[in-house]
Parts: structure tokens; sequence; C-alpha cells
């Protein structure tokens, strides 16, 4: 089953807490990302890793959910989905959570290869639903981005921040027509 299905097909019903995740730290108290709270993936649906000294990271992928920001925070959790994400993106106001460290290689791309050498960053929303691609949104996403480019050398260019769909073998058409990549990456460059 592919990664759009699962997110579909995840159950609504999920714990008021996820609307507003208290903030907790990593296991070692930390984020990778000064701007981002803790809201653990299940171990299942990653690989442990020790990136980059394991796998260069030289890509950014963003990603929208097709699904609200608490099923996919539950979906993420589930030991049976299979897919994760190293953050996820809240449209309302552009909150962070981070699920995956950086050093582990999240299931988000549909290609190994890709899911290897890169961070995934989801978005709450739907490709053919821009309202749900806020100020908020874009701005802290691209905050986060450029710091992730900024660590690990990345180019904050087209070539290095890609959509999902530009993941080669991928069905995907995230984060779609509607996403601004003019402005993200303008945001990015000027983070």
């Amino acid at each position: 089953m592919n990664r759009r299905r699962l997110l579909q097909g995840a159950a609504a019903t999920v714990g008021a807490g996820f609307l507003f995740p208290a903030t907790k730290a990593a296991a070692d108290g930390t984020t990778d990302y000064p701007g981002a709270h803790w809201l653990a993936a299940s171990a299942s649906n990653y690989t442990a890793s020790s990136r980059p000294s394991a796998y260069a990271i030289d890509r950014v992928i963003i990603h929208v959910t097709q699904e609200t920001w608490t099923n996919t925070l539950s979906i993420f959790q589930n030991p049976a989905k299979q897919v994760s994400a190293h953050y996820v993106t809240r449209s309302a106001d552009g909150y962070i959570a981070q699920m995956v460290r950086e050093h582990d290689i999240a299931w988000h791309a549909g290609n190994w290869d890709y899911n290897t050498r890169s961070i995934g960053i989801e978005h709450e929303g739907w490709v053919d639903q821009p309202a749900y691609f806020t100020d908020a949104l874009y701005e802290r996403s691209a905050a986060l981005t450029a710091n992730i480019c900024d660590r690990y050398g990345i180019p904050k260019d087209r070539e290095h921040i890609l959509g999902h769909y530009q993941v080669p073998g991928t069905d995907h058409t995230d984060p779609g027509p509607e996403w601004d990549w003019v402005r993200y990456i303008r945001l990015v460059n000027f983070a």
C-alpha cells in the first residue's frame, strides 16, 4: 500500500493531546532543530542510523500530508503503518513536531536512496486546498529548511530542496501545483 493511502486511511479518532502536544525532548534532552518539539514516531516506522557518517545528507524533501495534523501524528506513531517523516508542520500556526531524529532514516520518500540522503518535512494539508498553506506554515517550514541546509551544507535551491513528486519512482504529486515554490525558496534563503 502506498504512503498516500496509508495517510488517507488513518483512523480519524485521536486523543486531544495531539492537537496541542506537550513540549517533550528526545531521549537525550534535545531536538535537532531548536524550533521543534519532540513527538516520537514509532521505532517500527524508520531505520536507526548514524547519519551523516553512514549516509551523507544532501537534500530536503517537501511533502503535503493529504491528511489532518492529528491523523498524521497518529499514523507516524502507529507501528503497523511503516511510514514516517523527520518533521511535521501544522497549518494553522506553523508548529513543528520532530518525529524522527535526523541521524535516523525516516521512511518518507518511497525510494530507499532518497530516504538515506534526505530530511523529510511533512506539511498538514491537501495538495488541492491552498488555504492550508498559511503564512505561518511557509515561514516556520522555511526557517527549518534553512537551518537544515546550513547545518549540512546543502545548497538552498530547487536542485536540493525537492518536492516529493520529484523523487524517482514515486507516484505522488505533493506538494502539488498550489505550493508556492518561488515564495518558499525565497523564504529559505532569507531565513
